[in-house]
């Protein structure tokens, strides 16, 4: 078999951050002259101008580590209780976190399962922090690919089912799964594998978010690319090599930066709106709307690559097959039936304005898991918020989550 692969990509992009790191530095020196409180040069309108354009070009040519989650504490029935982060499995692509709280109280158990897509998990701190006071929740950390040795071998989609299984027999069996966006099918499939074997791990519940399940369904600008090119052209086109800096050197993956620039030009007028808003906060001295677009972006710009064998097995299986809802999906040889989904209870959740999984994608999921009796099942559209709004922000706290705790709670 011929592997067709964008070799000098990943190369280019560390020679372009390599050439920007002057500027880089030049932007920082520039900024801290003309804003700290201490420079002579800070009280005038004119350094404001240039401290804000200076924080602007140091921001767009700085490169993003993995943020921490950074969640120290929860409110729980008004009263703060602390949060301590720990290691509970460590395997070579992912860590299972669990964010333990310094309380006697036994709440339901969670296991939110976050997306292998570009972004860090750390994505979903939000839903993590929204969900503390509620349940005991434990998150799948997955690694930058860039950083596995080659030496622990590839990472396929049916790995990433493998480890969600193995996740979910070492927390259960009375735990309850959440999926957002792209594990939604992983999800599913580890959930009827599990049924149909009658695990004695097999979970309580499974809460899918904004996830391709069906992307036949009101397909999105996201799902006709995927579908419209056929999978040779994402190998040749996407795909490259680790280069040598790294501890994964030579592992093929989809990298981050690629990933991020695609989300990006599906809304560019909006980011470059964001940071024309964010020069004139810093003019304004409105360090409130500053902070905001930072803490944002900060996490948004943090990208990580992913394993080319998972990335192209996804587009293939999930974006251009379906095989899923046409009941062909395979693991471990034998063919999933989500009929099987007999003990596992069901809510859906999709965002009216979602423009990565359309409305319907999500729900999807009801029909295929047939056997679930209603009282095993539950669907939701929230209005007026887009992909990011059903997992994230203010909506999701005082609409969302009161019905993902209360579906939680009802099937604990």
């Amino acid at each position: 078999m011929i592997i067709r692969e964008n070799l000098p990509l990943y190369n280019l992009h560390e020679m372009q951050y390599a050439a920007l790191t002057p500027i880089n530095m030049l932007a920082h020196a520039s900024k801290t002259m003309y804003s700290h409180p201490l420079s002579p040069f800070s009280y005038t309108n004119v350094s404001r101008h240039v401290a804000a354009a200076s924080e602007l070009v140091e921001r767009v040519t700085h490169r993003y580590g993995k943020p921490a989650f950074g969640i120290n504490s929860t409110l729980m029935e008004g009263k703060q209780v602390a949060v301590i982060e720990e290691v509970v499995q460590s395997r070579p692509f992912c860590r299972l976190l669990h964010f333990r709280k310094d309380t006697k109280k036994v709440q339901p158990k969670l296991l939110l399962v976050a997306p292998m897509s570009g972004h860090h998990a750390t994505l979903l701190r939000g839903t993590v922090e929204a969900m503390l006071p509620f349940l005991d929740v434990y998150i799948t950390d997955w690694l930058d690919a860039r950083n596995v040795s080659m030496i622990h071998g590839e990472f396929h989609l049916e790995d990433y089912i493998s480890y969600t299984i193995e996740f979910t027999r070492k927390l259960g069996p009375d735990v309850h799964l959440m999926a957002v966006c792209q594990p939604s099918v992983p999800v599913m499939v580890a959930a009827a594998v599990m049924n149909e074997n009658s695990d004695k791990g097999t979970p309580r519940s499974m809460t899918i978010i904004g996830g391709p399940i069906d992307t036949r369904v009101n397909p999105t600008k996201v799902n006709k690319l995927a579908a419209e090119k056929p999978l040779s052209w994402f190998e040749s086109n996407v795909i490259t090599r680790v280069p040598a800096m790294y501890p994964g050197f030579m592992r093929r993956v989809y990298p981050g930066f690629l990933q991020l620039s695609g989300f990006m030009q599906l809304n560019l007028d909006r980011h470059i709106t964001a940071h024309v808003d964010l020069f004139k906060h810093l003019v304004d001295g409105d360090g409130d709307s500053a902070s905001a677009h930072h803490k944002f972006y900060d996490e948004y710009l943090s990208v990580c690559d992913l394993p080319a064998d998972f990335y192209l097995e996804s587009i293939d299986q999930v974006f251009q097959r379906y095989l899923l809802p046409r009941g062909e999906f395979i693991y471990n040889g034998k063919k999933v039936k989500p009929s099987a989904i007999t003990e596992t209870a069901l809510l859906t959740l999709e965002g009216e304005l979602d423009d990565i999984s359309g409305v319907g994608q999500t729900e999807a999921a009801q029909k295929i898991c047939s056997a679930l009796p209603a009282s095993k099942r539950k669907h939701h559209v929230q209005k007026g918020v887009g992909h990011y709004g059903i997992f994230n922000g203010r909506k999701f706290r005082e609409h969302v989550v009161p019905i993902i705790v209360d579906f939680v709670t009802k099937h604990d």
